[in-house]
């Protein structure tokens, strides 16, 4: 049979949803790159594999340092997929390798840095209004894998692995060992929470705010417990 004859292969073509932090500079840059350099000590993974997103909404075109800031993400190994809320056509950002954007992104909470151990982080946009259906997962999370659910709670009856993450619009609640990262309120829920019957974590997060597992009080290892945050700090307390 010819190639002209020859029946072309037919391409099949599936959806996969990939949750993209955004991440946004503030002048003073050089004091900015100082807290992401802080953030990076406390957890050098919470990166790693992430695509991120550059917002250059909080700056000017004239900003102090704004020429070096890509390169010094890409430095640190923060993988940009693509910039927005800039002009390509400033001066100060004409060397850099822009990447092109994508369409149909769904906005799920901007994720800010903290620049100290408080992890004071910019104020969030306003939650979406009405319930959305909560993520159930049948069976434990295992390491390397991740279960997002931004617009709602993520409910684990199982355990959830080192290395895993749950990512969630609301609260997290885990029917077992938490031993992963567990990120909740991604949309600006501050009022969101983190369960787990036995809490071992790696990384919690709410709301922007990060608490890696050696700040966690070592009491409240190995019990039932949950993360919330109270007067802009997260905080774990025992469940019993």
């Amino acid at each position: 049979m010819s190639d002209e004859t020859r029946p072309l292969p037919r391409i099949r073509a599936r959806g996969r949803s990939f949750l993209a932090l955004v991440l946004s500079p503030e002048a003073e840059l050089d004091d900015w790159l100082r807290g992401l350099d802080a953030q990076i000590a406390r957890s050098p993974s919470f990166f790693v594999g992430k695509p991120i997103i550059l917002d250059l909404g909080l700056l000017a075109g004239d900003a102090e340092g704004l020429a070096e800031l890509y390169p010094a993400l890409l430095e640190r190994g923060v993988r940009v997929i693509g910039i927005e809320g800039g002009d390509p056509d400033w001066p100060a950002v004409a060397g850099w390798d822009w990447p092109m954007g994508f369409d149909g992104g769904r906005a799920a909470g901007t994720v800010e840095l903290p620049e100290d151990n408080t992890g004071h982080a910019a104020p969030m946009p306003p939650a979406p209004s009405g319930p959305a259906a909560a993520l159930i997962v049948e069976g434990p999370v295992r390491s390397g894998q991740s279960v997002q659910n931004p617009d709602g709670d993520v409910v684990v009856i199982g355990s959830v692995a080192s290395g895993a993450e749950i990512s969630a619009g609301g609260s997290v609640h885990v029917y077992g060992t938490l031993r992963g990262r567990a990120i909740a309120g991604m949309g600006g829920q501050t009022g969101a929470r983190i369960f787990a019957a036995v809490m071992k974590a790696e990384l919690l997060a709410i709301d922007g705010y990060y608490m890696i597992a050696e700040e966690i009080d070592p009491t409240l290892l190995d019990r039932s417990a949950q993360a919330m945050l109270e007067d802009d700090t997260l905080v774990v307390r025992t469940l019993n």
